[in-house]
């Protein structure tokens, strides 16, 4: 018992100061069992090959350059897509956020729509536009659109009114109320629509690019499938969990970090 203390009080102050460690640690034991299941041979190789395999692959496929040109052409893709999506569900969430009026016009209109999934549109689109960067682009604004608008509506009226109140007997002008009061404090839920919205956009590219793309890493996993290559649609697997790992933790995490402390309303 006392080993298991010393040792866990051992990692809380290692983990501390390596925080990259704690998001390593929990997948050790999931990375044995797999090494464990392979090994012992429970089933064969050619459907389910070892983490060793797997390591193999994305050195071999990256110093070809496959990976990397394809994960430059995922994360391209998600980052236009999501930019339109951002730049157009913040202001609409705004506005149905303050307006009873664009709310009860608007509302209904967004709930149809939520519920028709994204893979719903992507046969009109392949119709109107073809097999080309604009349906993908397309399909991941849809995706990405509605959590956004969603939250940054719910969180705009979630702001005290008397907050608002106050900044206008101030003589805040109409804008800087918004910049300056109502931003801030919808930035809590703005900030889980964003993740939201990346994720099942994420999700949404690597399903429109099975389907369109001829490049990317949803390409890649759907191309293997066709050569009967496992490994490769693990690794596919693998690097699409590491990067949103990567893209929620050092990017999207810090943003909130930020905006917490600059305007101090959100809880640390």
């Amino acid at each position: 018992m006392n080993l298991l203390l010393q040792t866990w009080s051992a990692y809380l102050r290692i983990s501390a100061r390596f925080p990259a460690l704690r998001a390593i640690v929990p997948f050790l034991p999931l990375i044995a069992a797999w090494t464990v299941v392979t090994e012992m041979g429970v089933f064969p190789r050619a459907f389910l090959p070892g983490p060793l395999d797997v390591i193999q692959a994305f050195g071999s496929l990256t110093y070809r350059g496959v990976l990397p040109d394809y994960l430059e052409d995922s994360v391209i893709r998600l980052a236009v897509g999501a930019a339109c999506g951002i730049a157009v569900g913040i202001p609409l969430g705004v506005l149905v956020g303050l307006s009873e009026r664009a709310r009860q016009w608007i509302w209904p209109i967004l709930l149809f729509f939520q519920a028709i999934g994204d893979i719903a549109w992507l046969p009109i689109l392949l119709i109107w536009f073809g097999f080309s960067l604009t349906t993908m682009t397309l399909v991941i604004v849809y995706t990405v659109l509605f959590p956004i608008v969603l939250n940054t509506a719910l969180g705009v009226r979630s702001v005290p009114t008397d907050l608002q109140r106050a900044a206008r007997s101030l003589g805040a002008s109409p804008a800087r109320v918004i910049w300056d009061v109502v931003l801030p404090g919808a930035l809590p839920n703005i900030m889980t629509g964003l993740r939201n919205g990346l994720g099942y956009g994420w999700r949404a590219l690597i399903a429109t690019e099975i389907i369109v793309g001829t490049s990317g890493i949803g390409f890649m996993m759907f191309d293997a499938r066709r050569a009967g290559s496992v490994v490769e649609i693990l690794l596919g697997m693998v690097v699409l969990g590491t990067l949103w790992y990567v893209v929620d933790s050092w990017v999207l995490a810090p943003i909130e970090r930020a905006t917490g402390k600059r305007w101090g309303l959100v809880t640390q």
